[in-house]
């Protein structure tokens, strides 16, 4: 209950903070991603802000997974509510990679809305951002369609190899 209290609460302050810094509302968004044009360099800001922040508990968080292996620590401090922190395990820039973030920004260029921003909007009830949700959780479902038949191929593939190479 406590963590679920918590969540919430943290869901809560990023909504707010959306709404307070101007990125629930897409001509403000169009407007920072206009350089060529009217540019409007005010979110910027909050980029940096949202950086500084990532940058400093990303450090935390390493420094302490590093002494925790050299046997320099005792209990983790980090997180709090949950037995471990899911890093990306991932590092390679491939083609997956650079189509999601291409995809991700010209739906953000073409709407004004991304993921956090467009979920914190349904609040207002515009049929707008009704139809974006709506859009993307279904990208999301058929890109996770397409995923698990991906590896399903794959999968099978290197069975087959494998069969072939006994064989």
């Amino acid at each position: 209950m406590r963590q679920n209290a918590i969540a919430l609460l943290a869901g809560v302050l990023f909504a707010v903070g959306l709404g307070v810094s101007g990125m629930t509302l897409p001509s403000r968004v169009l407007g920072f991603l206009d350089v060529a044009g009217d540019w409007d360099p005010s979110l910027a800001f909050v980029m940096a802000g949202a950086v500084s922040v990532h940058a400093v508990a990303y450090r935390v968080l390493h420094w302490q997974q590093r002494a925790a292996r050299s046997g320099a620590a005792g209990k983790p401090r980090f997180p709090l509510l949950a037995g471990r922190v899911d890093l990306p395990t991932r590092a390679a820039v491939d083609a997956r990679l650079l189509a999601g973030a291409a995809l991700f920004g010209v739906g953000w260029g073409l709407a004004g809305y991304c993921p956090g921003p467009a979920l914190t909007s349904l609040a207002t009830g515009s049929p707008e951002v009704v139809v974006f949700v709506a859009a993307m959780i279904a990208g999301m479902a058929l890109e996770h369609v397409a995923s698990a038949r991906a590896r399903s191929t794959a999968s099978a593939r290197a069975s087959a190899s494998a069969i072939a190479h006994d064989g």
